[in-house]
């Protein structure tokens, strides 16, 4: 969601659009093989996933609704698009919808068997996927899918439903689809590097998910949804929205999910910042054979930067992840002394005599393959949904933000079975109404305490 600082509330949103809540008719395309696709959350990444949906090669698509709580995003989204994709782009004003119920009056637009894009924070995932599953669309979400153990639970009962349904739906863990990926996966599969003894990831960047006071002229809850990424209940933090990845391809490359976590992270110097995230993170994920996932997360300006993930075998090591998530730039090489690259001013990396194997170069964007895939699955009624797997990512993510924040050891059982759930009312909520998280009596909102708040993150 955007982070401008006016949002206007629900109420003028329905009152500036004479259609809001009108019953509108089921839009057809006029070929009888164009898949038709709802844009629900219109920031970067649901822009983003909407062009790559619009830029599949195996049959057509056209983009027909849009939907969203901030005008400005909703009218720049679509001119980007439009500029782009003149002709796949149909979405007159009626069919751009604003406010809470925005997503129902795109999904109540569109027939079965179209797909619906889910872009918005991922405290609403559920919500929004389980009117999906009640139209019978085709889901494309973006990741993370739960922000807790309850949200978790919820998500895996809508994935079965959505599968009975024979409904195909996408996860946006793109790295999963990269070809790159796949061929190092088949290599450590087939022994490549021996047995893995350890693996390491890390996402160091320049900062992110703060939050200054609120400014006046905006709600609350509109002010929290607008600075997602500082709210755990919107977002489940940094920790979740941007280390997912990293924890879920390690995973995937093991073929297993951590069994726990153990954790440190604090809060060093966030400024005026309210948010509730840590400056860093420092995680010990354990797999059911005791093999250790090593995980170091910071959002520090100034700091030294690092987006990679390593496996190391008994035979030798491979990089998963060289620099950021494409090109993924996967090796493998002999004995375990990898070179390191922190920025594109590395490359291209020099000979290695102990190199054994590289994907070639260049490669496609997993970005478009997960949507390429998707595509094919939904117009050759292939077997697709993701959401069993995107759901214990998810979970994972949490398990290992849960014990930096308890200072306490959390097993994937804790945290699925954890009763706290950080928005219970979210499908409730209001622009005008209460947010979920209120500001304490000090002017701040509650941040994780190690060791004092044990059984909850706050």
């Amino acid at each position: 969601m955007s982070e401008q600082n006016t949002v206007t509330s629900r109420r003028s949103f329905l009152g500036a659009s004479a259609l809001a809540g009108v019953a509108l008719p089921h839009v057809h395309a006029a070929e009888n093989n164009t898949i038709q696709v709802a844009l629900v959350g219109c920031g970067g990444r649901g822009t983003g996933a909407a062009i790559n949906a619009l830029s599949v090669t195996n049959g057509p698509t056209k983009l027909v609704a849009m939907a969203d709580v901030v005008p400005k995003k909703l009218n720049d989204s679509y001119d980007k698009l439009k500029s782009q994709f003149a002709d796949q782009v149909d979405v007159p004003p009626e069919r751009r919808f604003l406010g809470f119920d925005a997503f129902r009056q795109a999904m109540d637009s569109m027939k079965k068997g179209d797909v619906v894009i889910l872009g918005t924070p991922p405290a609403f995932r559920w919500v929004m996927f389980s009117h999906a599953i009640d139209k019978g669309l085709h889901t494309f979400m973006e990741k993370p899918v739960t922000v807790d153990g309850p949200t978790t639970k919820r998500m895996l009962k809508l994935g079965e439903l959505s599968a009975q349904k024979n409904l195909k739906v996408g996860v946006g863990l793109m790295v999963r689809h990269c070809r790159a990926r796949q061929e190092l996966l088949n290599r450590i599969r087939n022994g490549q590097i021996g047995e893995i003894i350890a693996m390491r990831a890390y996402r160091m960047g320049q900062g992110g998910g703060t939050a200054p006071p609120k400014p006046e002229g905006i709600s609350e809850l509109a002010y929290q949804i607008s600075r997602f990424h500082a709210f755990l209940w919107a977002s489940g933090g940094v920790f979740s929205d941007y280390y997912i990845h990293q924890i879920d391809e390690c995973s995937w490359m093991k073929g297993a999910w951590p069994v726990e976590a153990h954790a440190v992270g604090g809060r060093h110097y966030r400024g005026d910042s309210l948010d509730q995230n840590f400056d860093v993170y420092s995680v010990q994920y354990t797999f059911p054979d005791g093999t250790k996932l090593y995980f170091d997360g910071r959002n520090m300006k100034g700091a030294r930067d690092e987006f990679a993930s390593y496996a190391h075998g008994s035979n030798g090591s491979a990089v998963i992840s060289t620099l950021s998530h494409a090109p993924g730039m996967t090796r493998i090489y002999k004995g375990q002394k990898i070179p390191t690259v922190t920025s594109r001013k590395d490359l291209p990396l020099p000979e290695d005599p102990n190199l054994v194997w590289a994907f070639p170069q260049p490669e496609k964007s997993p970005y478009q393959w997960e949507w390429d895939d998707l595509m094919e699955a939904i117009r050759q009624d292939k077997p697709y949904n993701e959401v069993k797997r995107g759901a214990e990512a998810s979970l994972v993510a949490s398990m290992g933000r849960m014990a930096a924040h308890t200072g306490q050891i959390v097993t994937f059982d804790q945290i699925l079975n954890c009763p706290h759930e950080f928005a219970p009312d979210v499908d409730k909520l209001t622009m005008d109404g209460p947010a979920p998280l209120q500001l304490g009596p000090d002017g701040k909102y509650p941040v994780p305490e190690p060791g004092i708040k044990i059984d909850r993150e706050y």
